[in-house]
């Protein structure tokens, strides 16, 4: 570390022509500087400037090691403000993983501004309806939405989700609507990767088990079979909407929706939050509304 000090009073000396400019530029006196230049000259066994009343001059063995030594400084300041830079800026690699028609439809445009707006950046998406081990598997950043059981990990509500039970007008006209969750024993239910639905029963949240004679882990063969009256199910509001909207799908048991399931952007906790996620969620968080057909 002295060597270091050393050095860069010798360099500023030279740089800024007198050991009073030095000193001012390094926030120290002028015989600390006069100090640390003599230290370095007895340490190189050799003379590097010849110093007058009036002015400094350097010697030939000076000459050639100020232009070792302000490479060497220029360097360290280079790496000093890429780290600042990258503190600031997010660059690098931005892995991310999100359920994939939600993902897909939604996370991924978003993902998709944010590279415009920072072109720097390396993106990998990974869609996939299996929950992801974050800090395993090296992610930055999951998309996961209802109840978050892993209390390691920070998490930033995106918006709101709502589940709905629905079945197609053909299937209701040949089996009753139900109007209780106890019901749902009698009615073909399509189940998806979980055999659990999600309802709010007498103010508390439950997760009730069902049964049926298909199953799919994928949210659009599930909403086909609903629309081709092979059954209930129950699905997020971005799928079925739209259907609701047009009179396809009914939806049913709705005393018993939960209010809020909820989006969520998930990542591990960092002391210090890299720029590149701290950033994206913060985008996510702003923009998110502009691409659900619910929001706009």
């Amino acid at each position: 570390m002295h060597r270091w000090d050393r050095i860069e009073a010798f360099t500023e000396v030279v740089r800024l022509g007198t050991f009073s400019a030095a000193a001012r530029h390094l926030k120290v006196s002028n015989s600390h500087v006069s100090r640390l230049v003599g230290q370095l000259e007895n340490q190189l066994d050799t003379q590097l400037l010849y110093r007058t009343t009036r002015q400094i001059r350097l010697t030939d063995a000076g000459a050639l090691y100020y232009e070792h030594c302000r490479h060497l400084l220029d360097g360290f300041r280079e790496a000093e403000a890429a780290i600042n830079d990258l503190q600031t800026k997010p660059k690098g690699v931005l892995k991310l993983t999100s359920a994939t028609t939600f993902g897909e439809r939604y996370i991924a445009p978003l993902v998709n501004d944010f590279q415009c707006l920072h072109p720097q950046l390396e993106v990998l998406m990974h869609f996939t309806n299996r929950q992801v081990e974050l800090i395993d598997e090296g992610y930055d950043i999951a998309i996961r939405m209802g109840v978050l059981r892993d209390s390691t990990l920070i998490a930033r509500r995106l918006c709101g989700r709502r589940e709905y039970v629905v079945g197609s007008r053909a299937y209701f006209e040949q089996v009753p609507r139900p109007h209780s969750v106890a019901e749902l024993a009698n009615h073909r239910c399509l189940i998806g990767s979980r055999d659990n639905w999600l309802f709010e029963i007498n103010g508390q949240r439950r997760e009730v088990r069902i049964h049926g004679h298909w199953q799919a882990n994928s949210g659009p063969a599930i909403l086909d079979a609903a629309l081709k009256g092979l059954g209930v199910a129950q699905l997020p509001d971005y799928y079925v909407e739209p259907y609701l909207q047009t009179g396809e799908l009914i939806s049913v048991l709705d005393a018993f929706q939960h209010p809020d399931t909820a989006v969520w952007a998930v990542y591990p906790r960092h002391r210090h939050l890299s720029p590149k996620v701290r950033q994206f969620v913060d985008f996510l968080v702003a923009h998110i509304g502009e691409t659900l057909p619910s929001k706009r």
